[in-house]
């Protein structure tokens, strides 16, 4: 009786069409997760946005902090704290986030996620600012940094 069973030249095929397959599919799937996680944090910036929004038209001021907002504010996708500046307080001036040209993203506050590099400088044409979900024109725009055309 003929005995059964895989060649070696039979499992080195197998293995290497489920290595094409993987290298195939897995960079897909990171790319889904990284998209999905960006939208994330811009649907959340803009839920934050609009309630600082409401907070300073009902009280007539913007928080000093999001820790000292009436709500609790998310991490980020990436586990990170939102990064906030009121831009209309002492603490905040000077601190506003930067086009290319050096002019300020915003008039009222900077509301952003630093990324999944967990980086960031204040001008967001640097290379460590490229992947921050930013707030920009008062909230005309929210998105990557990378995007932003000003």
């Amino acid at each position: 009786m003929p005995q059964r069973g895989f060649t070696l030249v039979e499992m080195v095929i197998v293995l290497a069409i489920a290595g094409l397959v993987l290298w195939i599919v897995v960079p897909a799937a990171q790319a889904y997760i990284d998209r999905s996680r960006v939208a994330q944090a811009a649907l959340e910036i803009g839920n934050l946005s609009t309630t600082l929004r409401k907070q300073m038209k009902s009280t007539g001021v913007l928080p000093d902090s999001l820790d000292a907002a009436p709500f609790n504010a998310p991490t980020d996708p990436w586990g990170h704290p939102y990064e906030y500046v009121n831009l209309g307080d002492s603490k905040g001036n000077g601190q506003a986030r930067k086009d290319k040209n050096f002019n300020p993203l915003n008039s009222d506050f900077d509301l952003y996620s630093i990324g999944a590099d967990a980086q960031t400088k204040p001008q967001i044409t640097h290379a460590f600012s490229r992947d921050d979900i930013i707030r920009a024109r008062d909230g005309g725009f929210i998105g990557l940094a990378s995007d932003f055309d000003p």
